[in-house]
């Protein structure tokens, strides 16, 4: 029963990490796109109850994209990129998934206020939340590349890759 216990709560594949990012960054991608999703359909829809989820699925997402974007900065120097890669597709990663962080909570912050959507303005909230998703689509690519074209979240092969087209 012990080693059952140990074997379930044990993550060898986390040990090959080169940093908690991975480990973070999924939950505000699904969060935010819900969000857009939810605050869309209900607008559409004409029901609160959507609304209101899609705001406090928009607030956790705001959450959990400020952690993804503190873990990404402070995991970028140390990750095992080639400089080519580095100035190809983290720099872009970087600077776009910030700009996420911050219209995310943004919008969140301007939900809050408004509860549950701003009707003063409702076109630009929803105009900015799918702006956000595309954003979020386009800086997620980037990260995906790296981990899967040049290895950057853990050691399965030789580093650095050079980057190429």
């Amino acid at each position: 029963m012990l080693r059952a216990a140990a074997h379930l709560f044990s993550f060898p594949g986390a040990q090959h990490l080169q940093n908690i990012h991975p480990l973070v960054v999924h939950f505000p991608i699904a969060l935010l796109l819900a969000a857009a999703l939810m605050y869309w359909t209900g607008f559409v829809a004409r029901r609160d109850s959507w609304l209101w989820s899609g705001m406090w699925t928009l607030v956790l997402g705001a959450l959990g994209a400020a952690a993804a974007a503190a873990t990404g900065l402070y995991a970028a120097p140390g990750v095992m990129l080639a400089p080519s890669v580095k100035t190809a597709l983290l720099a872009n990663h970087k600077q776009i998934m910030i700009a996420v962080a911050i219209l995310s909570a943004a919008l969140a912050l301007w939900a809050i206020a408004a509860r549950p959507i701003p009707a003063r303005g409702r076109g630009v909230f929803l105009a900015m939340l799918l702006l956000m998703a595309a954003l979020l689509a386009k800086g997620a690519d980037y990260g995906g590349r790296m981990v899967y074209d040049y290895n950057a979240g853990g050691y399965a092969c030789g580093q650095p890759i050079e980057f190429s087209q």
